[in-house]
């Protein structure tokens, strides 16, 4: 299945197409987004129907754009008790997880005689999350967070599904976890509607949007419009394991990333050449008793790999330049191998923390940096849906204490407006 090579064998194209793996190549489809941003700037919920229509093959009415609350209450008598039963549990696990991310005010520092200065976070007024159609896990991910943040508005978009619904299973999370509003729109025609705002549609202050291709080029064209989360890429899963690992349990690993898209990507790092060489043997055995096979093969062959190293330094090495979203440690001693990590977005050390873990149940986000960006990223969390804010108090001493160092600086820099203003308030005023 995949031919387990000597990463120090690797020619430069090789090593290069891994390590680049299958980024967004969002210019290719730059032209067609921005026409659809400007578009439903301009036309609002006019625009918003067409798009529906063209992407989705649904024709809306106008006031069915939002879904009703009655939908939503609706949805949890189509999905199954055993579904919604594991959405409330991976909820409270997010909850659980995330309130520990509530950052705590800096108090009160006095620099100077008379200057004080402190740190509050602010939470952001409104915020929008996008859903891919289907996945009710992103919906807890990202409206939860923003409601311990303490978010006044949060809204959703999600794509209709051939029947022009919202998937049941999708209604019912975006409600436990809390949404104010939903909204049956797709692509990157929600990132315009609450990034402008339209008839029905009231603009956000800020969006999480993980999505296609698409949906990545309309964040980054309307930033500055509106705060956005990072660019997110195809999942992608980079593992390190040596000779005491199962060789099955990686091959199923390999395969579940796989079966993300064809364009996800699935990377082990070895020490041990027979490890390597059962793993490729299991693949086989597993891509067939799967019901997505051909997705699966294509998936691997494209962006799959099985490289042996000579040692763990070396595998290191490796991980940190290739900076994966997740990162699985299958060695005798993962706390060691994580002791020596520097870029991931996010980690599962040992056999019994696979990645499928981290993206239903465990409560951590699996909203991640991708392509290489964990090397500056992070996950989403609650802080990224509020703003810290500096609050500086001066009395008349303090700021006469640093009038020396402001006349200074405002004449050194040509702005004598701020000197005068200082001036002015030491004089008294008026």
């Amino acid at each position: 299945m995949l031919k387990p090579v000597n990463l120090k064998e690797l020619d430069a194209g090789r090593r290069k197409r891994i390590l680049e793996r299958s980024r967004l190549e969002v210019e290719t489809v730059k032209a067609k987004v921005e026409e659809i941003l400007r578009n439903v700037r301009e036309r609002g919920d006019a625009a918003l129907l067409e798009y529906t229509t063209l992407f989705d093959g649904v024709h809306l009415k106008p006031e069915e754009i939002r879904v009703s609350v009655d939908d939503r209450k609706a949805a949890y008598c189509a999905v199954p008790q055993g579904v919604l039963n594991a959405l409330k549990k991976t909820a409270e696990n997010i909850r659980v997880f995330h309130q520990t991310q509530l950052p705590h005010p800096v108090e009160a520092v006095e620099t100077t005689a008379g200057v004080s200065l402190m740190e509050v976070w602010l939470p952001a007024e409104s915020v929008g999350a996008y859903v891919p159609r289907g996945l009710a896990s992103s919906a807890l991910m990202t409206v939860i967070p923003a409601r311990l943040a303490g978010v006044d508005r949060v809204i959703a978009c999600t794509p209709p599904n051939p029947r022009g619904s919202v998937e049941p299973v999708v209604l019912a999370a975006l409600d436990m976890a809390g949404v104010d509003e939903v909204y049956r729109i797709g692509g990157a025609q929600a990132v315009a509607a609450m990034t402008y705002g339209t008839e029905t549609v009231d603009r956000v202050d800020r969006i999480v949007a993980p999505g296609n291709i698409y949906v990545t080029a309309a964040k980054l064209l309307v930033q500055g419009l509106v705060g956005t989360d990072l660019p997110r890429g195809p999942s992608e899963v980079l593992i390190v394991a040596d000779e005491t690992d199962d060789p099955l349990f990686i091959a199923l690993d390999m395969v579940s990333q796989a079966e993300h898209g064809i364009d996800s990507v699935a990377v082990l790092v070895t020490t041990s050449e027979p490890l390597a060489r059962a793993v490729d043997k299991c693949l086989e055995q597993v891509i067939q008793q799967s019901p997505r096979a051909g997705f699966v093969t294509r998936s691997l062959q494209a962006n799959g790999a099985i490289l042996i190293v000579e040692s763990l330094d070396e595998a290191l090495s490796f991980l940190n330049t290739y900076a994966p979203e997740h990162l699985e440690v299958l060695t005798q001693d993962p706390a060691r191998v994580l002791k020596g990590v520097r870029n991931a977005g996010s980690i599962f050390l040992g056999p019994y923390a696979p990645v499928a873990a981290g993206d239903y149940a465990t409560g951590a986000n699996h909203i991640l940096p991708t392509g290489g960006a964990a090397r500056f990223l992070s996950n989403l969390s609650v802080t990224d849906f509020m703003k810290r804010v500096t609050v500086q108090s001066i009395t008349r001493e303090g700021l006469a204490g640093l009038s020396d160092i402001i006349f200074a600086l405002a004449e050194a820099e040509g702005l004598p407006g701020h000197g005068e203003a200082v001036k002015a308030r030491l004089r008294g005023g008026m």
